[in-house]
């Protein structure tokens, strides 16, 4: 690291040179940067080798100490200031602590008093510069993760989680318009119940390629796209003008991957809090060919919004939805062609999967977020359903011919 620069300012030389022999600046880790022996060119100095200590006698030449420390209160703001002077006046004293000044040390200096204000203002800086290293690390990580943590808040403000005040929030520290979408829109993908064999790896892909293909034609509105807890794709568009664009997102995906999706396209309404209203309608209108009984979409709701527990089973669910745990089996299979423990592991599955692809989470971290209560039986369910581990799938290594893949509707 650096050495931090020190400036010694005063018009004698004899005081200049005792300053500069008396202090051990190796150990303290400083170092003399520049010396001068009137305020004007200390300033200069002082601003040219942007300095972090400044040693300031009161009287001297041209720029009197007093408007040297103004200046460098202006222009060198982080700069730690000690004064030493022979002059012991209290309305200097009273000025420099308005200046903020680190400390007043009389002349003649005393070295080890010198060397321990120096010491403290070397720690304070160290601490700073800590501080800071710390927060620009910690900025980092957030603008990082800025697409995960959006998606995060677009899901708990469409399932109605959050108040008028948290959304505002929200919305302001993840640089998103300080309104409401105009628009959402929601995007199935049919050929996911019509190919259950299909591997999860693979369907992936297609979804992935899909939302590229969206966020490409959307380009010039401002947006988010991601997918909600049924592994939907999601678009919250804050500009109407785009709504030609999302109607002809169903022909780009047709063009360019041949297969085909549905785009639900619902207006919101300008209270940040009728969001969730738009979103199920949305939600409705697309499925609306897909009937269920109240109790399987109850059902399928609950493992949606639940399968990050480690305990969910179907015998806890049917407990909480108040019904047979053996009919709630039968009806649930019957209506979305796959039982409860195959339909929850897809939903994990397919969770883990996006979080390995779009977060630099550990497998661990990937593991807890699906629901997982172990490393190691979330990368063995992992395999069985994607044949690859979550490592392989990660760094984009496709299964062998014969490996068992994911089927399911969600």
């Amino acid at each position: 690291m650096d050495k931090w620069k020190v400036l010694i300012a005063d018009d004698e030389d004899i005081i200049r040179d005792g300053i500069r022999r008396c202090v051990d600046w190796e150990a303290l880790g400083l170092q003399v940067a520049a010396e001068a022996e009137d305020g004007e060119e200390a300033l200069e100095l002082a601003l040219h080798h942007s300095v972090h200590i400044a040693l300031v006698d009161l009287n001297m030449p041209i720029m009197h100490g007093m408007e040297l420390m103004k200046q460098l209160r202006e222009r060198l703001p982080l700069c730690r200031i000690i004064v030493i002077t022979g002059h012991d006046e209290f309305t200097y004293a009273q000025e420099s602590i308005r200046l903020q000044v680190n400390d007043y040390i009389l002349k003649p200096a005393d070295p080890g008093a010198l060397m321990q204000v120096l010491r403290g203002v070397r720690d304070d800086l160290e601490a700073e510069r800590r501080q800071s290293e710390h927060l620009q690390q910690a900025s980092r990580q957030i603008l990082k993760n800025f697409p995960l943590l959006r998606e995060r808040f677009c899901q708990e403000w469409l399932d109605g989680n959050l108040s008028r005040e948290e959304i505002c929030e929200q919305l302001q520290f993840l640089k998103l318009p300080q309104a409401p979408p105009q628009l959402i829109s929601i995007i199935r993908w049919r050929g996911e119940v019509r190919q259950p064999a299909m591997k999860e790896n693979e369907r992936q892909l297609f979804l992935f390629a899909i939302e590229n293909i969206s966020t490409e034609l959307l380009e010039p509105y401002p947006k988010v796209i991601f997918r909600d807890a049924a592994g939907l794709i999601v678009i919250l568009l804050w500009d109407a003008g785009g709504e030609p664009v999302l109607a002809g997102i169903e022909a780009a995906v047709r063009s360019h991957l041949k297969i085909a999706v549905e785009v639900g396209i619902q207006q919101a309404e300008a209270d940040i809090t009728s969001l969730p209203a738009a979103y199920r309608k949305c939600r409705v209108a697309l499925a609306k060919e897909q009937p269920l009984s109240p109790l399987v979409r109850r059902a399928r709701q609950y493992v949606q919004e639940h399968y990050t527990e480690y305990g969910l089973t179907l015998e806890s669910m049917a407990g909480i939805l108040q019904a047979s745990p053996v009919y709630l089996s039968r009806l649930f299979k019957q209506e979305l062609g796959e039982s409860f423990g195959t339909y929850l592991t897809q939903i994990r599955i397919r969770k883990a999967a996006q979080l390995l692809h779009s977060t630099d989470m550990s497998i661990n971290e990937v593991a807890e977020r699906s629901g997982y209560e172990t490393q190691h039986y979330f990368s063995t369910a992992f395999k069985k359903q994607t044949g690859v581990s979550p490592l392989q799938f990660r760094k984009g290594v496709l299964p062998e011919e014969g490996d068992s893949g994911v089927s399911g509707n969600g």
